[in-house]
């Protein structure tokens, strides 16, 4: 049975998205305008706001797809959504400058620094409120979580558990494809790590020092279509670390019988 949400979790949605809403109609009203001074056609006009500042929107969304992709392909994407930001800032900051140029003396002047300042808001927050909305639709919070609290019996495998395993442990990165899981394993229950579950959990790859990863664990589950939760993939770090230790604590032993034999 999956908990409540979180209170309010519903209405900071809500009013992310207003906000997104807002900053997004008073972008576009400047980009809209700027077309026309670059002599865009007609219709035409209304179409190129939703160019850049819809760029900026799904580039910000693929940004977070790809935070486990590699380097080059992540600074590849940086550089798209940071190029179409700056070009969203400054298209709105000139169109507030040329404006306020034209503007008769009375009422409230301002300088043309601060209106260009002024005018850069609309395009970083429309960015900032789709990245705040993605990352809390990726991570609703404790309300969604679907794991128990492990317990030590449940992060601590018997001994013979863990001997019968080590092997499997020390060859789980020549895995190419994990089984395929039983209706069983899908509707597991909070706080039990089914076996085939934690086969999957073996293919992922190592982290840093060698050492097990729960980001790798959770990686490698979601490239399968797999749902998992933040407290069942440290549960099964845990338990493949303590393979990979008692598996290195045994070769260690042989080494050193090997040697003393010889």
């Amino acid at each position: 049975m999956t908990p409540a949400a979180e209170p309010g979790t519903a209405a900071i949605r809500a009013g992310i998205a207003l906000l997104a809403a807002f900053a997004f109609a008073l972008s576009y009203d400047a980009l809209r305008q700027m077309a026309v001074a670059i002599h865009i056609r007609g219709p035409l006009t209304y179409a190129f706001p939703l160019v850049i500042d819809g760029f900026i929107a799904i580039g910000v969304g693929a940004l977070l797809m790809l935070r486990t992709a590699p380097t080059r392909s992540r600074a590849y994407v940086w550089a798209l959504v940071g190029a179409a930001t700056i070009t969203s800032i400054w298209a709105n900051a000139l169109h507030a400058v040329r404006l306020n140029q034209q503007t008769r003396p009375g009422g409230l002047q301002l300088d043309d620094l601060t209106v260009g300042a002024l005018s850069a808001i609309a395009p970083l927050a429309l960015a900032g409120a789709v990245h705040l909305y993605i990352v809390i639709r990726r991570h609703p919070g404790p309300g969604h979580t679907e794991e128990a609290e492990p317990t030590a019996t449940d992060v601590a495998p018997p001994a013979t558990d863990v001997a019968r395993d080590a092997d499997v442990a020390h060859d789980a990165v020549k895995v190419a494809a994990a089984p395929a899981l039983s209706s069983e394993a899908e509707t597991h229950k909070p706080g039990e790590v089914s076996a085939e579950r934690l086969a999957v959990a073996r293919t992922a790859p190592l982290g840093r020092g060698e050492r097990a990863s729960r980001r790798h664990i959770e990686s490698t589950f979601r490239a399968r279509g797999l749902t998992i939760g933040r407290k069942e993939a440290d549960q099964m770090k845990a338990i493949v670390q303590a393979e990979l230790d008692e598996s290195a604590s045994r070769q260690q032993a042989e080494t050193s019988a090997t040697n003393a034999a010889a």
